[in-house]
């Protein structure tokens, strides 16, 4: 992969030297047009959220700022490899806002032929430092199928969380980070920026409030996914314990019988009435627990991890803060 990816830059240098540097066409994501007079900043993002931080933070009007989002069109972070448009528009942006997991392992090499070199990287990762969490099973988790056996002695190497995005608490930490990059490159409007930030942050405040309200007041303290789980920082930030069939960054798609007898007697043994999906599954394990469960009756309900939000999502109104009140009102029925 990294000698693919090696030639693709290569080529993506040639390319970007001999076209017009200035040209208005859309390279990926969601973008505004760019003047050929009017110098850019360009930010770069890989996922959708990271797009709705900067946006807010710019504010409504960015006459001076184009967006990029790599990841528009429903393709899953864990799978995505990006285009030789991709890593081009990369290697010549002002800002870009990257993870910073497992699933970014292209990253590094794609920043080594940039031909910016006053840009500004944002590892959400590096930006949470240690509050970054390991991946963990729970009890009835299935893990993941291990491709070689490591040889006798060798540490297993650490799995972190990619999920950093669905804590609110985390995402107020990430956007005073974007805050001061963007204050860093365009100084002339850092205080508008500030000014914006620090409403955003208000509407973050407000959110994470009603989410420790409805779990305070909750029936249950407990969520259990027919599916996998990549809510761990939204549950450990209001003190939920949950159950689920894989974790957030499993491939598996078929789970155990075990696996459907356990998470159907928990169920049961927890008197849940709802089971969880998220955006990307198809309902069958979800289903399958709950025909295993001794009522049947139980609602199967979807919360966003926003992993397959796409440019016509963008366009029709999705943000962050709807998805993620959206996401309460799923969790409350869910709790209740």
């Amino acid at each position: 992969m990294k000698k693919i990816l090696a030639m693709i830059i290569a080529a993506v240098m040639m390319i970007g030297l001999l076209s017009a540097c200035g040209s208005n066409s859309a390279v990926s994501g969601v973008e505004k047009n760019v003047s050929n007079t009017d110098k850019k900043i360009q930010v770069v993002t890989t996922i959708f959220p990271e797009y709705d931080w900067v946006r807010n933070i710019v504010g409504e009007e960015e006459p001076h700022v184009e967006f990029t989002v790599l990841l528009d069109n429903g393709v899953d972070l864990h799978s995505y490899q990006p285009t030789a448009a991709d890593i081009l528009k990369i290697s010549t942006c002002d800002i870009f806002i990257y993870v910073g997991g497992e699933s970014d392992g292209w990253v590094d090499d794609a920043l080594k032929e940039a031909t910016n070199k006053d840009m500004k990287v944002i590892n959400l990762m590096e930006v949470l430092g240690e509050n970054v969490k390991e991946e963990e099973l729970v009890e009835g988790m299935e893990g993941e199928e291990e491709e070689e056996e490591g040889e006798e002695g060798e540490e297993e190497e650490v799995e972190y969380d990619e999920h950093v995005w669905l804590s609110l608490r985390n995402v107020s930490v990430i956007c005073d980070a974007i805050t001061e990059s963007l204050c860093e490159v365009d100084s002339v409007d850092a205080e508008h920026y500030r000014a914006n930030n620090a409403a955003y942050q208000k509407q973050l405040n407000e959110l994470d409030a009603k989410y420790k309200e409805v779990v305070t007041s909750a029936k249950y303290k407990t969520v259990l996914f027919g599916d996998r789980f990549p809510f761990r920082y939204m549950t450990d930030d209001y003190g939920l314990d949950y159950y689920a069939a894989f974790v957030g960054c499993s491939a598996e798609t078929e789970a155990s019988f075990e696996t459907i007898v356990f998470l159907s007697k928990k169920t049961d043994e927890l008197g849940l009435n709802t089971i969880l999906t998220i955006e990307t599954g198809d309902k069958k394990i979800a289903e399958t627990i709950r025909d295993n469960t001794q009522n049947k009756d139980q609602q199967i309900l979807t919360l966003d991890s926003m992993q397959s939000v796409t440019a016509n999502d963008v366009k029709e109104g999705a943000t962050y803060l709807s998805i993620m009140n959206n996401n309460l009102e799923v969790l409350k029925q869910a709790l209740n």
